[in-house]
């Protein structure tokens, strides 16, 4: 890859493909009429937040030779990601995501993503290392690290790091791994490059061991992360560093489809920590954040700008 001349502020690592969304709430796939189609992938909605607050953002990820994936090709391009670093496979099918939702917390998820999703084809040559080595944040996913040659490219691009912030969104999809035994592997070796991690429960259990916020956190310290994440959905989200302890309330919104808060809440993060706001004001403008986009429909689409999320801090409409 040619490698580029001025540094990203994100460069995002993972999951792109399509989100097929029903235009009905409360309705199984099997009943639903129609759907709405969206650029889709924890990755690809994290790099299109960042972008939304202006920030320079590129994604490394991969589609398919077809319809859909020159559909997410030019949505990355509209909604301000740089796509260049996307590979397009000659033989893989783009994947593709269906969802059902039932507010206010339940929306399974279908991935279609066999034999293998393009995103995991990325191989370590693939890379603009010089590109990986300037970002002021590297974002990187657990799904990245399931199947090869993803796992060492993802190795690859940690090990090139040397300067700024590289954040773990621990993201653990138990249908993409064969068992959380071998999850935790993986996780546990990636830990040790990471400054930043970011999970809920369930994820801090598969990285760590621990559920429990606190422990959880302290776990993620003591693998050597500067500031350690703890996601607590209706409880809010937790955030330690060797010296503070911050934890914030969630901000209360009528879910409409609570898929895209996580994403919601990474780009806001890398927004804030771009910033340089101290932790606190970090963690309620992202609670914010993900709050905006449990409220609509689709993911990436949704992402609000830095005036949407300051309005609803400083006292706005709900």
């Amino acid at each position: 890859m040619t490698e580029t001349p001025d540094p990203f502020d994100v460069l995002a690592f993972g999951r792109l493909g399509v989100d097929v969304y029903p235009l009905q709430s409360g309705v199984g796939l099997e009943d639903v009429e129609t759907f709405g189609k969206y650029l889709g992938g924890s990755a690809a909605n994290v790099s299109v937040a960042s972008a939304r607050y202006g920030h320079r953002t590129a994604l490394v990820s991969g589609v398919g030779d077809d319809p859909f994936g020159r559909y997410l090709l030019r949505e990355l391009d509209r909604l301000g990601v740089d796509n260049r670093y996307v590979r397009v496979d000659p033989t893989l099918q783009t994947p593709v995501t269906f969802c059902e939702i039932f507010p206010p917390d339940d929306f399974p998820l279908y991935f279609y993503r066999e034999p293998k999703a393009p995103d995991l084809t990325i191989e370590a040559d693939d890379l603009d290392l010089a590109a990986v080595r300037a970002a002021k944040i590297l974002w990187f996913t657990a799904t990245g690290l399931t199947r090869e040659p993803s796992r060492a490219a993802h190795l690859a691009a940690l090990q090139a790091r040397t300067d700024g912030r590289t954040i773990f969104d621990l993201d653990y999809r138990p249908m993409f791994w064969a068992d959380p035994a071998e999850a935790r592997a993986h996780v546990s070796r990636a830990l040790e490059y990471a400054t930043v991690a970011v999970g809920n429960r369930e994820e801090c259990e598969i990285a760590v061991g621990e559920t429990e916020p606190e422990r959880a956190a302290d776990a993620l310290l003591d693998r050597g992360v500067e500031l350690a994440i703890v996601k607590q959905g209706p409880k809010g989200v937790l955030a330690k560093t060797r010296s503070e302890t911050v934890e914030v309330p969630p901000y209360p919104v009528d879910v409409v489809n609570g898929l895209g808060a996580g994403d919601a809440f990474g780009g806001a993060l890398c927004h804030g920590l771009l910033q340089g706001w101290d932790l606190e004001r970090v963690l309620r403008f992202a609670n914010v954040a993900g709050a905006i986009v449990a409220s609509r429909l689709e993911c990436s689409t949704a992402m609000p700008t830095h005036d949407e999320v300051v309005a609803l801090i400083e006292g706005g409409e709900r």
